[in-house]
């Protein structure tokens, strides 16, 4: 394995390769100022936004920045512009606290919405591309119903803005491209195919990173003062959802094994309109110019759950009201207007309706922060900031999402709590600042976890444990998840799952089994 393995680290600086924690992998290590895991729209944000404050900034991740998750969002992202309509900042969080059933911290929802403007602009700035029916890099075309309010505790009409802002249907694709171009101007070194193990803890506070490179197999232990987690959200863990593969909780895990608590992770969102059998969802943006949703006897039943909002209630409403159809016998069928088939040409949806379900769509849950970004734990019954490191994107919970995220949130929560990340980092540290000890063995635990994996020879492969636990999840921890569902059959049956599967599992035809 040595030979192979020095062949494949080639021009590496032998002075940085050491074998302290394991002989059988080489070691190496890097000194930054700042790393960061993973580079969808979260971590790019976070990483050029810290180059630019002259921060020496590594960026890990496990596939290439333009294959992120977040280059699936269609729909757009929210921002009261004013450019069209009165709309308002303090409505967007009105409509962002109801959504999220009076669970979301309103200090940082006040931050988020407050911030949107801003954030958008300057994404427009940044060039992102512009579409056929706009002179403007972000087109706003996407009505959202709202509240309009003169306080926030007394409603006053109900009125339908123009407030998302989107690049056609493929503004997660535009943004991200968009970041990634931009991140491009500034020296960011990236270390590409590389997948993050677990954070190095010393003294309460986190000093780095260690990570397995890919391609050649070595370890690799990243000191840094400061670690921003930007790993996206967990839908892997259940069997049907829109995540992209890759959606797996990285981040969640490495702070769960740092012995860190996470927070809400029951709070998962089903997007309603799902298609069935597909995996992959239609557009909230088709609400919005006209689609609605009808169940096998045609009726338009969402007047039944939500007379006032109907079609356009939030999304935790919606999956409700069809899993109690589907429940009682009655499918569910989207089906679409003119107008929907003139705003989006190319696409035939005159022929039929089409099937959709519930679908794991979001994670609300996640690591615990604040609305700049730093993780915080618990300690002696009060919320306590835990020195250099910090979470953005789907990995975090500042919960603004609560329980239940808005349409067109998503972007906007990475865009500007990766963007959070920088300035915070920059009040608390300075650039090339010293950086706390770190112990020669640091990283011993993970390796040896990761040995224990590598030469499990049971009977039961990983991809049959994979598939096991995610029909669980889905079975048992889905759209109605109620204490006593989770009590009686959910926890119990994952935990002895877990002990019966996870001890005699085997990987098969990987890299390190052929060495």
């Amino acid at each position: 394995m040595s030979s192979i393995l020095d062949a494949r680290l080639g021009g590496r600086e032998k002075k940085n390769i050491k074998t302290v924690i394991s002989r059988d992998y080489p070691v190496v290590d890097h000194t930054c100022d700042a790393v960061i895991v993973n580079a969808g729209g979260a971590g790019l944000r976070a990483a050029f936004g810290l180059v630019e404050k002259g921060f020496k900034t590594a960026v890990i991740t496990k596939l290439f920045s333009t294959r992120s998750h977040t280059v699936a969002a269609q729909g757009g992202i929210n921002a009261a512009l004013r450019n069209m309509e009165k709309d308002d900042w303090k409505w967007h969080m009105y409509d962002t606290v109801k959504g999220s059933d009076w669970h979301g911290d309103q200090d940082a929802i006040n931050y988020m919405t407050k911030e949107a403007p801003h954030a958008v602009i300057e994404l427009e700035n940044y060039a992102t591309p512009k579409t056929a029916k706009s002179t403007r890099g972000l087109l706003v075309d996407s009505p959202t119903i709202m509240a309009k309010v003169d306080k926030l505790t007394e409603i006053k009409d109900l009125y339908l803005f123009t407030r998302c802002c989107c690049v056609a249907d493929r503004t997660g694709y535009s943004l991200l491209h968009t970041l990634n171009g931009q991140s491009l101007r500034y020296d960011c070194n990236y270390f590409v195919e590389y997948f993050a193990l677990d954070l190095l803890m010393e003294e309460g506070e986190c000093r780095g990173l260690i990570a397995l490179c890919l391609e050649d197999g070595s370890i690799n232990r990243f000191r840094s003062k400061n670690a921003v987690l930007a790993t996206g959200g967990y839908g892997q863990t259940f069997f049907s959802c829109t995540s992209a593969h890759t959606c797996t909780g990285d981040g969640n895990a490495m702070v769960s094994r740092a012995g860190l608590p996470l927070q809400d992770l029951e709070f998962v969102q089903f997007h309603p309109t799902g298609i069935n059998g597909a995996g992959c969802l239609i557009t909230e943006g088709c609400r919005g110019e006209g689609g609605y949703l009808i169940n096998s006897e045609g009726e338009r039943f969402k007047e039944r759950y939500a007379p006032v909002a109907k079609d356009f209630a939030s999304r935790d409403v919606v999956s409700r009201a069809m899993t109690i159809e589907i429940r009682e016998g009655r499918r569910i069928m989207y089906t679409f207007t003119q107008q929907l088939a003139e705003r989006f040409p190319g696409v035939d949806v005159t022929r039929e309706p089409i099937p959709v379900l519930p679908t794991v769509h979001y994670n609300m849950g996640g690591d615990p922060t604040n609305f700049k970004g730093q993780i915080i734990t618990h300690k002696d019954g009060a919320d306590v900031i835990l020195p250099g490191l910090y979470a953005a994107g789907e990995a975090s919970c500042a919960s603004v999402h609560g329980a239940n995220r808005l349409g067109a949130n998503s972007l906007l929560d990475l865009v500007v709590f990766g963007r959070a990340c920088a300035p915070t980092i920059a009040e608390e540290n300075k650039p090339s600042e010293t950086i706390g000890k770190l112990s020669p063995n640091a990283g011993e635990s993970s390796v040896a976890n990761l040995d224990k994996i590598r030469f499990a020879n049971g009977s039961v492969t990983t991809a049959e444990l994979r598939g096991k636990m995610q029909k669980t999840m889905q079975n048992h921890a889905a759209v109605f998840c109620t204490g006593d569902v989770l009590d009686q059959s959910g926890c119990i049956t994952i935990g002895s799952e877990t002990k019966e599967l996870i001890m005699p599992c085997q990987i098969e035809s990987t890299f390190y089994r052929k060495m």
